[in-house]
């Protein structure tokens, strides 16, 4: 599969390294709107094609999927860009702004008959796959709590006066964007769609650079914690009437967890690989190598669920994008 890339921020360097790693997965081109950033990473992965015109970079027929790593408020317009350009799409989180948007471009990738991915990594990690057989051992949910809190290099200059994309309503930043989806995805992939959602959110300058997402299930509540302004130990727990999991990590990682019962503690985790893309990258090749749709469309009706609770999360808390005025 020969893939080019949009967008040059360290998220796109992962990317191409867990890439590399996948025999399936050729990256040939980079897009960005300056030739000099454009061509550095293209360098450094010994990638010969750089685009600073995305058009003539969408009509490169040798091109069949199109990475979408650029600023929350475009994936969008570039992932929509890219399936009628007859491309196949692996979007980043968030997958977009806005419910309508995910329900367009779903509806676009079945109607060109193209594959669209979101690119989250939480639900593609092995550990993360073998905690989900254990739920069951810990009998009714009664509680589940999730933090990921990691302070923001970009805090400061937003602190300072300045508005970098992560904390800007423009760019459809904020804390429950870049970090508490995290959280989200790690609850509801476990659990389905929550009756209900609230969010408790810390806003500056009409943007959350803190909160804290309640989701309401039928017996037990979710809490997540997402934070850019702060940082913390980052740790979530399940916890049942016969038991508790522990994940000792962030759940975009989902690096390490056990298991605590009446009969003791288990720890299951193997060692993951490093490149934190590496799972999810493996995963979209085989779908696309198998023409699998009906994997492809699951992810995406789950993607859209995600959405949707996202969204009422979002406006609850009184957080406005531009996105949602605008037009598809």
């Amino acid at each position: 599969m020969k893939i080019a890339t949009i967008g040059t921020g360290f998220i796109v360097e992962w990317f191409l390294s867990a890439a590399s790693l996948c025999e399936d997965a050729q990256p040939i081109a980079v897009y960005s709107r300056n030739e000099s950033t454009g061509r550095k990473l293209a360098d450094q992965f010994y990638i010969d094609r750089v685009y600073t015109d995305l058009n003539d970079m969408l009509h490169d027929d040798e091109i069949e999927c199109v990475y979408v790593a650029s600023p929350n408020s475009l994936h969008y317009k570039h992932a929509k860009a890219a399936l009628l350009a007859g491309k196949h799409v692996i979007c980043e989180k968030p997958f977009t702004s806005t419910l309508a948007q995910a329900l367009e471009l779903t509806r676009l990738a079945k109607q060109k008959q193209r594959f669209l991915f979101e690119g989250i990594i939480t639900i593609h990690m092995p550990n993360y796959l073998s905690l989900k057989e254990h739920i069951k051992e810990l009998g009714p949910i009664r509680m589940v709590q999730c933090n990921f809190s990691q302070y923001s290099s970009r805090y400061d200059r937003f602190l300072a006066g300045e508005t970098p994309n992560v904390f800007n309503p423009e760019f459809s930043g904020g804390a429950l964007s870049d970090i508490n989806i995290y959280n989200l995805h790690f609850v509801m992939n476990l659990f389905g769609k929550p009756q209900d959602v609230y969010y408790f959110a810390n806003i500056q300058r009409d943007i959350d650079t803190s909160g804290i997402l309640v989701l309401q299930y039928d017996g037990f509540h979710a809490v997540c914690v997402g934070c850019k302004d702060t940082k913390s130990h980052n740790i979530a727990q399940i916890q049942g009437e016969n038991g508790y999991i522990t994940l000792n990590s962030e759940t975009g990682y989902c690096a390490n967890y056990s298991i605590t019962t009446k009969d003791g503690t288990q720890v299951p985790a193997i060692r993951q690989n490093d490149l934190r893309l590496y799972y999810e990258v493996k995963d979209f090749m085989q779908v696309m190598r198998e023409n699998d749709y009906e994997t492809c469309y699951q992810w995406l009706a789950y993607s859209n669920s995600v959405m949707e609770v996202y969204e009422t999360a979002r406006k609850k808390a009184g957080i406005s994008f531009p996105a949602d005025q605008a037009p598809l």
